[in-house]
Parts: C-alpha cells; sequence; structure tokens
C-alpha cells in the first residue's frame, strides 16, 4: 500500500468557495498525508486528456463533463465537486444544501419586515451549468409563500462576462417595475453585487428601497459591494476536508460510505444591504428593535408587549398578519443567532457563554439553543469553526452536547 500519493486538483479559485475548499483539503493532507498536488492557478482551464499523462492516484475537480469521462475510462479514485444538473454516477459527489441556502435567506428577510421579495439567478451556459441557482431559487420561494407571502418575482441572467452593460440596464428596469421596499436574494456573492450596481443605475437606495443578501460570503466580494453586501456564509473548508478525506479511503481502495458529502449553510453574515426593519407600524418597529438590541439578554414575551405599550394579544396578531410569524420565534431566532456568532468569532468557553447571556446553567443553555440550531454548542463550534477538525479552546465538555 502506498504511503504518499499524487492528487490532481482542478477547482476554481478565483472566489472564496473554490480556496476554502483547497484550504481543507491541504488541512487534511498535512495530518494524513504526503500528499504532492498537482495543481493550476485559476483551475479551469487544463485539458481532461492530461490525466493520463500526470499519472495521478486521485482527483477531486468540478463536474465538467469530459473530466467525469476521463476519470472513469482511467478508473481514477475521484471527488465531484457539483455544479450540474445531476451527480455523477459511480463517482463521489460534492453538493451544496441549496434548501438550507434558500431557507435561511428568505427568513433573513423576512425578519426585517419585508413584504415584498425577488430573486436573482443565472441561467446556465454549456460551460458553466447552474441548476444550484435554481434549486436556491425554489427553496427561498417556498419559505416566504409559507410566510404567507406572493411568490417572488425572478430574474435570471447569462452568467458572468456575458454582455453585463446591456445585461445591467435591463435588470434595473425589472427592478423599476417591482413593488417597494423589497426584499431581494441573489444566487451568489457575484450575483448580488450585480444587483446593487443595478440598483444605483435606478437611483434606489440599498438596503432602504431593496435589501440585498448574497451566498457565499466571499469576504471580498462582499467588502467592495457598497453598501458591504449580507450573504449566507457556506463551510466550504469543511467539506474540502471530507472530500479529501473520502478520497484517502478511495486511494487506498476502500468503498466510500456514501455517494456524496453535503456542503452546509452555517448562517446569515449581516452586513448594511439588509440592514432595515421595513415595517410602516411604528409599534411592529419598537418589537423588532427591542428584541434586537436584548439578544443578549433573556426577554419574554410579555416584556416585549411593555416596551411597546400594547397588549401581548394584539402584538401577537401583528406579527403573524405582517412578519409571518410569532414574537417567541423571533425572540428565540435573534438569540440563538447572537449565540452562534459567539461560539464562531469568539473562543470564550461555552460555559462562559451561557452565564453571560444570562442562562440559569449550560443544560438550559444547550437546550435552548439545540432546539433553534439542531444540534449542540459544542457541535455547533466545533462543525463550523474555523479550523476543521480541531476543538475550539474552552469549549469543554459540559455543552449538554
Amino acid at each position: 500500500m502506498k504511503n504518499s500519493f499524487k492528487v490532481f486538483l482542478f477547482l476554481e479559485s478565483s472566489r472564496a468557495s473554490g480556496r476554502l475548499m483547497l484550504e481543507g483539503i491541504a488541512r487534511y493532507a498535512h495530518h494524513h498525508g504526503p500528499w504532492s498536488f498537482y495543481w493550476e492557478p485559476g483551475g479551469l482551464e487544463t485539458n481532461p486528456a492530461r490525466l493520463k499523462k500526470l499519472d495521478a492516484d486521485g482527483i477531486i475537480f468540478r463536474d465538467v463533463a469530459a473530466f467525469k469521462q476521463e476519470a472513469i475510462k482511467l478508473g481514477i479514485p475521484a471527488v465531484v465537486v457539483g455544479h450540474g444538473r445531476r451527480e455523477a454516477r459511480g463517482l463521489l459527489n460534492v453538493v451544496t444544501d441549496s434548501a438550507a441556502i434558500g431557507r435561511m435567506t428568505a427568513e433573513h428577510l423576512l425578519e426585517r419586515g419585508l413584504r415584498h421579495f425577488a430573486f436573482c439567478g443565472y441561467a446556465g451556459t454549456a460551460r458553466e451549468q447552474t441548476p444550484w441557482s435554481k434549486h436556491r431559487m425554489e427553496s427561498f420561494r417556498r419559505r416566504v409563500v409559507e410566510a404567507g407571502f406572493a411568490p417572488p418575482a425572478t430574474y435570471v441572467f447569462p452568467f458572468l462576462g456575458v454582455g453585463w452593460q446591456k445585461t445591467r440596464r435591463e435588470l434595473a428596469e425589472w427592478l423599476a417595475r417591482l413593488p417597494k421596499p423589497l426584499g431581494l436574494m441573489a444566487c451568489n456573492d457575484d450575483c448580488g453585487v450585480q444587483v446593487i450596481e443595478a440598483c444605483k443605475l435606478q437611483g434606489f437606495r440599498v438596503p432602504d428601497t431593496v435589501s440585498v443578501i448574497g451566498v457565499d460570503n466571499d469576504e471580498v466580494v462582499c467588502g467592495l459591494a457598497d453598501p458591504p453586501m449580507s450573504s449566507v456564509a457556506i463551510d466550504f473548508e469543511r467539506a474540502g476536508y471530507q472530500a479529501a478525506e473520502a478520497l484517502d479511503r478511495l486511494m487506498r481502495g476502500s468503498r466510500t460510505p456514501s455517494p456524496k458529502i453535503e456542503v452546509r449553510a452555517v448562517r446569515v453574515v449581516a452586513r448594511r444591504s439588509t440592514d432595515i426593519v421595513a415595517v410602516e407600524d411604528k409599534q411592529l418597529v419598537a418589537a423588532l428593535t427591542c428584541i434586537r438590541d436584548r439578544a443578549r439578554t433573556p426577554l419574554t414575551v410579555n416584556e416585549v408587549a411593555r416596551v411597546v405599550g400594547i397588549s401581548r394579544r394584539s402584538l401577537e396578531r401583528r406579527f403573524r398578519q405582517q412578519l409571518g410569524g410569532s414574537i417567541l420565534q423571533a425572540i428565540r431566532r435573534q438569540r440563538a443567532d447572537h449565540i452562534a456568532q459567539l461560539l464562531l468569532e469568539t473562543s470564550l468557553p461555552v460555559t462562559r457563554i451561557a452565564e453571560s447571556l444570562g442562562f440559569p446553567d449550560v443544560q438550559h443553555f444547550a437546550r435552548y439553543f439545540r432546539a433553534a440550531k439542531k444540534m449542540s454548542p459544542l457541535a455547533f463550534r466545533k462543525n463550523y469553526g474555523s479550523k476543521v477538525g480541531e476543538i475550539q479552546p474552552g469549549t469543554g465538555p459540559a455543552t449538554g452536547g
């Protein structure tokens, strides 16, 4: 059995998603190698026929049809990072959780009191298939309709680099026809920046007239947007680590236990592009502001009603009619999001976080968080923290997980 493997990487690296996957792959190889890599900057121009000449032991690649055919023909252990219409049979697939992404973006915009919604995505090309855009739109649509609002308007334009000046004008004209204020989900961060630029062309203020949220949380792209753009963070680094781990098993002759690896959505990273409370009802605005400001302390529905100055029953009715949910759901979601932020952005022990947020004990804290995020605080930090496969300092065993 070989102790060192030569691995070919055919992954796009001009965006954070590809770079994070490469980081995860490198991290696995560092701990479980040695591996040698063949990789080209950019990662999209290599001829598939070179696979045979490179004599690779394994390959991780985007699902370009020619590569799939060549990998299968040569019998090379392979992991496919999915962008196409369907998963590649006979190969291990990495797929993004589009259902969770669409749901997260819808809930983020719904929490801001928006009542009109839209989606902007990409059409596929022969080179770049984009079913992920459609899947994200479908999930976004389901959650918006479930909340009692009209289905989102949809605009689909050619993939990047195809007549952008003309497309921007068409996009701006489409935006002008939609009711405002508008909450818009872009299929990814690049698309979101295009939407913001089209808003400028039409004279629409972001987020006051159009609130925009992207996907992938590429910090460079989101930071270059004006205003900085909110986005869904995707755990690409962990997916890269898991892809390398699965490829290692395949190269050693083991069968893979699952035909796919799921790239999970972590959370919404809120920035200026969605910083709005878009309701005319001043008492609802006061309630939402109270819930947001009190995320660090225990808060009851009755306390929110007292701050607003109306009865709990009346406030509850307004929440359901205008926001599509209950006061308690809003409180729990805001508080759980704040906990998640502390788990991921600090190394504070879980017991310290629970104490600082006013929970009576760590077990109660863990139950509260698990109800919202479907996993314990320890598991959340371990799964979505910055170091794949490593537990952050201070997490400790006493988390109810």
